[in-house]
Order: structure tokens, then sequence, then C-alpha cells
């Protein structure tokens, strides 16, 4: 059986509107937040990890970790198939910088759960949590279509991948790790 291995990418693309601050810039127990996320995905045990970016955003490291989106403005989607494109791994974890409470636990959970083509995601309150989930590579030509068609809905990507994706319920006490810090406290 294929060994499985895992890639990362940190979402940080977005415009930050309701916030008026790059959220990735934002301090978060003595860190700048995109620093604690990526952090969080090295320990989280990604052999190789991805800045999902905007060119325009200044603070982003230039050493060749980052990738944009496949087609600007079109939500996760767009920088989840940029690092499904370029990974080298066989599963993608992908984590959003606006989740400050997330663990690497987590994501050790639901690798854990992963089979050579599948994935797995969370599932609360009937949605998926697609933004701290772990993605196959073989969603990259799903990705890329549902982009063509502008049909950018994470949820319905993964109600539509079937056999790509499993579910797994989020416990209670994980809750909280989801919660995603969207404006000003």
């Amino acid at each position: 059986m294929k060994r499985l291995s895992f890639s990362a990418v940190l979402l940080a693309a977005g415009r930050s509107t309701r916030m008026g601050t790059d959220k990735a810039e934002l301090a978060v127990g003595g860190r700048l937040l995109w620093q604690r996320q990526w952090a969080l995905l090295e320990q989280a045990g990604a052999t190789e990890r991805f800045l999902s970016v905007r060119p325009e955003q200044l603070w982003v490291p230039t050493d060749g970790l980052v990738v944009y989106d496949r087609q600007p403005d079109a939500g996760p989607l767009s920088g989840i198939a940029a690092a499904l494109a370029k990974m080298t791994g066989s599963h993608l974890l992908v984590l959003a910088v606006d989740l400050p409470a997330m663990e690497p636990t987590w994501f050790q959970e639901l690798a854990a759960l992963c089979s050579a083509g599948v994935g797995v995601v969370g599932w609360q309150s009937g949605y998926f949590e697609p933004l701290a989930a772990i993605y196959p590579r073989e969603l990259l030509g799903a990705a890329v279509i549902a982009l063509a068609r502008e049909e950018l809905s994470l949820q319905h990507f993964i109600k539509n991948a079937d056999a790509a994706m499993r579910t797994h319920a989020i416990a209670e006490s994980k809750q909280a790790w989801f919660t995603n810090w969207n404006e000003p406290v």
C-alpha cells in the first residue's frame, strides 16, 4: 500500500473587509496570526507548506512557498486548487488563517482517517467545515472544473466529491476550534 504524505496550505488571500485589516497580520499570543497558523501546520505533520495569498500582500515571505489563486477573487476553492496543483504530497491539509483557536491535533485526527485518494472533512450542525480539512490530490481536476463553472461553494464541492471525502463528526469539546475571526473584538 502506498504511504500517505501530507502537504499543507494556509489560506490567507481573503480581503478581510469585515475585519478592516489583513487578518493574517493580527497579533495572537505574541505572534502574527499567519505565523501561528504556519507553525500549526508543521506541528500537524505537513512535510511541505504553502501560503495562499494575493500578489499585493506585502507581508508575505518571498521564498517560493507562495501559491496564488488559480482564479483571483474566487474564494478558498481557488487557493485550494492552486496548492493541489503544486504539492508533492498525496493529501493537502487546508487551514484558513482566521481560525485562531485551531489545534494541530485536529489535523492529526483527520490524517488518521485518510486513505489513498480519500480525504476527511469535519461535520457539525448540518455543515462541512472545509477550511480545516484534508483533501486528496485526486480532487484537483474537480476543483479546476468547479472554478471554470464558477461553482465556488466548498459545501457544494465537498458534497459532490462523493467517495473522495469522508466526514468526521466534530466533538462538542472541539467545536470552539472552528470559530473564525471575522470582525474586530
